[in-house]
């Protein structure tokens, strides 16, 4: 009863909502999103990322806020409290560990978020070129000191956000950021689309080309919905042990992924519009956020201001999905190892720091940690990025949705998500449950499959 006291919850359901879109929310939408819409072929590659949204996004987000919420426990305590079979606690493990891999890479790319505010104030970007702004984001990744003090800042900050606990910390940062973040993407995107030829990266933003959908057209868009939305992870069973009792979960569920979805999308009007009225590449990759943006914003009436506001808003969404992140790692140690909070916040960062360096060194395509191959060809960035997102997130989506499809009574996951009968969700819960059971786990086996090259199409 003496940890049932202890344990924290959010206040509110408008609390829950900017929690969760926080932590959905990230340099996914804003780094990940426009690149591969990008090298994708633009409006096609949106449409069927909307539909993997829909078709597991949201199916596999509920079974997470129902194992969380349901046992009010961390990832991996959560299945101990349901009286699963001692295996399914191999999900938690999983997404504990793939929480430290991700944080590892994607404190290292909000370390360069973070730097590129400074330099944006600074005013580093006036009368940037194409070729200067390419020198200045290769700068940015050479070590080995700066990339890897900023990354010792984004975790640093971090630290002290979650230190302060789960009402303290996150709730309020979230509650406090998240509107901002909406405010300034609104803000870059209705000044993008008042550039000339603005109607050109519309266009390649929305109009849909069939022809476009290849097998890895699909499979791309399929795992991005499920690396943006933080599933399989077990950041959302973690945080939705902090829900509120009488919180609409599937509601929650369709919030979250629409609002995601939606600043995606923002971010693509804020980029591509721009990107085409000063004709740059919407293919550049990876690099396009840092490397065409101060481009875009040094040559348009007060960019200055918009590339910091630009860059401001990339670093609370950077910072918002990495507190997820850290939480997932922190509850473990706390309820599982019985360390204290400030102890189990400061082991976890210190652990992302050290071996986030590995990362941070290694981005670099000239440094001499770029040539350690880990996975094929891949140095410890990609090799990172790639275990997680291609190998640990679908393997901890598809066990989640078999545990809640074939392991947990239906009764039982519609008692929870009905919040005990007093929401008249039940035709929905059925549609949700026929998802979980059989449309998520085929298209999440099938992109399983095909990271690991058993098949192509």
């Amino acid at each position: 009863m003496a940890e049932k006291n202890k344990r924290e919850m959010f206040s509110t359901g408008f609390a829950v909502f900017f929690a969760t879109l926080g932590s959905a929310v990230g340099l996914g939408n804003i780094w990940k999103f426009p690149y591969l819409i990008g090298t994708n072929g633009g409006g096609a590659f949106l449409l069927v990322y909307l539909l993997c949204v829909i078709l597991v996004g949201i199916p596999i987000m509920a079974c997470e806020f129902y194992i969380g919420r349901k046992s009010r426990k961390n990832a991996v305590g959560a299945f101990k409290k349901l009286d699963a079979a001692k295996g399914w606690k191999t999900i938690g493990f999983m997404g504990t560990a793939t929480a430290f891999l991700i944080a590892f890479f994607y404190s290292c790319v909000a370390g360069w978020v973070y730097s590129y505010v400074f330099k944006a104030i600074k005013g580093d970007f006036v009368g940037v070129t194409s070729s200067t702004a390419s020198t200045k984001f290769m700068s940015t990744l050479v070590g080995p000191l700066s990339p890897i003090v900023w990354q010792f800042i984004v975790l640093g900050i971090v630290s002290i956000i979650l230190i302060a606990g789960v009402k303290n910390g996150i709730e309020r940062i979230t509650k406090t950021l998240m509107p901002v973040l909406f405010i300034l993407i609104i803000i870059c995107a209705v000044r993008s689309l008042t550039l000339p030829g603005a109607s050109q990266g519309l266009n390649f933003l929305f109009h849909v080309d069939f022809s476009q959908l290849t097998g890895p057209v699909i499979l791309a868009a399929l795992g991005l919905a499920f690396f943006k939305l933080s599933l399989g992870m077990g950041t959302m069973i973690t945080y939705g042990s902090y829900f509120t009792t009488d919180n609409n979960m599937i509601a929650t569920s369709a919030k979250v992924a629409i609002s995601d979805s939606l600043i995606s999308i923002l971010a693509g009007i804020a980029i591509f519009p721009a990107v085409f009225s000063f004709g740059l590449k919407p293919s550049e990759g990876p690099g396009l956020l840092f490397m065409t943006i101060p481009l875009v914003f040094s040559k348009i009436p007060f960019g200055s201001i918009l590339l910091v506001a630009f860059f401001f808003l990339s670093a609370i969404a950077a910072t918002t999905a990495l507190i997820s992140m850290v939480q997932v790692p922190v509850a473990y140690f706390t309820e599982e190892k019985g360390m204290g909070r400030t102890k189990a916040v400061l082991f976890t960062t210190s652990i992302m720091m050290v071996v986030g360096i590995l990362a941070t060194l290694s981005a670099h395509p000239t440094s001499a940690l770029a040539n350690i191959h880990i996975i094929g060809e891949r140095g410890f960035f990609d090799s990172f990025d790639y275990l997680s997102s291609n190998i640990l997130l679908p393997i901890g989506g598809l066990l989640i949705a078999v545990y809640v499809g074939y392991f947990t009574k239906k009764e039982d996951f519609k008692l929870e998500l009905s919040n005990q009968g007093t929401l008249n969700n039940a035709l929905v819960l059925d549609v949700i449950y026929v998802f979980i059971k059989f449309v998520s786990p085929f298209l999440l086996i099938i992109v399983f499959l095909n990271s690991i090259g058993i098949f192509k199409f």
